[in-house]
């Protein structure tokens, strides 16, 4: 109880680190019961309010998570809703209560001692600051970039313009599921589906306690890992880095935490770090991660402008691996950087083609490449067209 109580403490200046604690050790029951405490607490301090207290909670339930998890499904393209919704329903309904608790119970706080313009400024400020927390929870629940938790956030009104519309049945029908015989039915009958609902939560923290638990052993590199690769989901890249930089005192040859340190790097712009920590993966592994190695490799030589070293990395990734989009993207832009516009215009459409193509567990994150690719494709004068596979040369 105490340490969830912090957790939503934290929300107000740390809303990161929160939303991750949230997520590895918080309560959706405290979570709930929080929302319900909050709505308490508005109601008494400003009355009479056009809803029952119990109605956030459901709305938050029924309407605005669930409308958050397809949005996201649709921006993001996370995979089919079914699994979406099996996966992340709690956790993130959990993020979601504890965020609007935060941004309610110091607005109930006011209401009674500031003039109505004020309030109104200050009920603004809420909605936004609300909207700033959920960017945090779908980009720490879902592992989503920033923009896609942006646009995810900005289009989650949709589905409570739609309580809004239909307010006069809803409140009739919230009204009835809130009735103890209805709740009774429920409990009774449904109680197994229900506690599924929260199995979401329970096995990402169980699993991150057991991660814990094994990251004890002063030996085992592999629990660092793993925990680092939680945290670079998150974007929380300086506890990845300690956890990768703990795998890689345990174990030099960790191979794959060089490998993550590398690609932090870049995208950090250490290009001196980064190309340190790739060159000690290709003196382990010079095939790592199905040759990706190359491509992180060329990567890190376009972030650096030196177009030549990019290309020669690219088109060497591009041989072994020619149905990768972020390769087949990447060597574009190496293309494009030394003038030669055509190959680059070439090279585009078969990223494209090549994430058309992809198998389907592989939709989501073959995505962003093939529109990238077009993007730049229409700024060179062309459109990419369907190609059967890359020239390496």
């Amino acid at each position: 109880m105490s340490e969830n109580a912090r957790l939503l403490l934290r929300l107000w200046w740390r809303p990161a680190a929160a939303m991750s604690g949230i997520l590895d050790r918080g309560s959706l029951l405290f979570a709930s019961l929080a929302v319900l405490a909050a709505s308490l607490l508005l109601h008494f301090n400003l009355r009479p309010l056009p809803f029952s207290f119990y109605s956030p909670l459901l709305v938050l339930a029924a309407v605005y998570v669930p409308g958050t998890l397809l949005v996201a499904s649709l921006v993001g393209r996370l995979g089919g809703f079914r699994t979406v919704f099996a996966r992340d329903y709690s956790p993130l309904l959990t993020c979601t209560a504890m965020a609007w608790t935060a941004v309610v119970v110091p607005l109930s706080l006011t209401v009674r001692v500031v003039p109505l313009p004020v309030l109104l400024g200050l009920a603004a400020l809420a909605c936004l600051y609300f909207a700033v927390l959920m960017f945090f929870a779908v980009r720490t629940v879902l592992g989503t970039t920033n923009g896609v938790a942006t646009g995810t956030v900005a289009l989650s009104w949709i589905p409570l313009a739609a309580v809004v519309v239909f307010r006069q049945p809803l409140e009739f029908i919230m009204g009835w599921l809130a009735s103890p015989f209805f709740l009774l039915f429920v409990f009774y009958y449904l109680g197994s589906e229900l506690s599924n609902l929260g199995a979401g939560l329970r096995s990402r923290q169980n699993f991150r306690r057991m991660l814990e638990a094994s990251a004890l052993n002063p030996h085992d590199a592999g629990a660092q890992y793993q925990l680092g690769l939680i945290y670079q989901q998150r974007r929380q890249y300086s506890e990845a880095i300690e956890r990768f930089q703990n795998a890689v005192a345990i174990d030099p040859r960790e191979t794959d935490a060089h490998f993550q340190l590398g690609r932090i790097a870049r995208e950090q712009g250490r290009l001196n770090d980064a190309l340190a920590h790739f060159q000690t993966v290709l003196d382990q592994d010079d095939k790592h991660s199905q040759n990706e190695i190359l491509r992180e490799i060329g990567a890190m030589y376009l972030a650096a402008r030196q177009y030549k070293h990019a290309r020669r990395e690219l088109a060497a990734y591009a041989d072994r691996r020619p149905y990768d989009p972020e390769g087949l993207f990447y060597y574009g832009q190496a293309l494009e950087g030394l003038g030669r516009a055509a190959e680059a215009r070439e090279m585009y459409a078969h990223a494209v083609e090549a994430a058309r193509t992809a198998p389907p567990f592989r939709k989501r994150e073959t995505a962003r490449w093939s529109r990238l690719a077009q993007k730049q494709a229409r700024k060179l004068g062309g459109t990419p067209r369907n190609a059967s596979g890359p020239e390496a040369g």
